[in-house]
């Protein structure tokens, strides 16, 4: 009798270990993580065109802080760095389902919505929603200015911008354009009456076409941008949190941080919006 009560608290415990195992990653086979290094090879999924995150120097090289915090995510695990560029923003989550991207580093805002289908990892930049303006409009100081019939609100389909825009205004045309930088020419060539994007873009945008357009600087929303990994891929998640606690705020962030974000030597290095 004892013996069979010993074997059967054995099979009892393989089938509570493998339902733990389960449970914890969350995905079958290999990790993510696992699967760069075998290939040693990290392919990012991006779309550039978000300064200064994601950008192409004159010589098609991507480059930004995007870029860098992919870097070194690489040479911490000591294997190369691919980045694919996908022009429309939307079509990146789906390119991390069908395992055609290992990760997303993109500016993409956590969001409850795209948690379904993807895991986030810590955040590693927070930032927020503005306002911009054709240069010759002198006027607008709020995005309630702008909440008037027959204005037309440029906004990237798929992004938080976008989002946003259609829960504040209830009067205004909102206006979805292929990419933020379709969205904002819409503004600089008179198409549209304004745009809502990220701060940051909005501010080197302003800087490029600083006699087309300006920024309206009140904070619609606060967000916070995250890396984008296959869903409930938990050893993947923990190592990328676990570098990001490492290296935000440390050398190598503060020196890519000081580069794009408060400095504009590099906009002339780019290939321009």
């Amino acid at each position: 009798m004892r013996k069979w009560a010993f074997i059967w608290l054995a099979l009892l415990l393989v089938v509570i270990t493998g339902c733990s195992q389960e449970a914890g990653t969350g995905v079958s086979g290999p990790s993510t993580i696992q699967k760069v290094i075998d290939r040693k090879k990290l392919v990012i999924g991006t779309s550039s065109g978000y300064f200064p995150f994601e950008m192409k120097d004159k010589d098609g090289k991507f480059v930004g802080y995007d870029m860098d915090l992919g870097t070194a995510i690489a040479n911490a695990l000591k294997v190369e760095v691919e980045f694919k560029d996908y022009s429309d923003f939307g079509g990146l989550i789906p390119a991390l389902q069908t395992g055609d991207i290992d990760m997303v580093i993109s500016g993409m805002t956590i969001r409850g919505d795209r948690a379904l289908a993807v895991s986030f990892s810590d955040p590693y930049y927070s930032s927020g929603q503005v306002v911009m303006v054709p240069k010759k409009d002198t006027s607008t100081q709020s995005w309630k200015d702008l909440d008037q019939p027959g204005k037309k609100i440029a906004v990237g389909q798929g992004t938080t911008g976008a989002l946003l825009a259609k829960q504040l205004f209830k009067n205004a045309q909102v206006m979805d354009f292929d990419g933020f930088t379709n969205a904002a020419l819409a503004v600089k060539q008179a198409q549209a009456d304004a745009l809502i994007f990220d701060e940051p873009g909005i501010r080197v945008f302003e800087v490029m076409n600083k006699d087309s357009v300006r920024g309206v600087y009140e904070v619609l929303s606060s967000e916070n941008l995250g890396i984008a990994l296959p869903l409930n891929d938990q050893a993947t998640i923990q190592w990328v949190n676990s570098f990001l606690a490492s290296y935000r705020n440390g050398l190598d962030d503060q020196a890519s941080i000081n580069k794009w974000f408060k400095s504009n030597e590099w906009v002339n290095q780019v290939q321009q919006q």
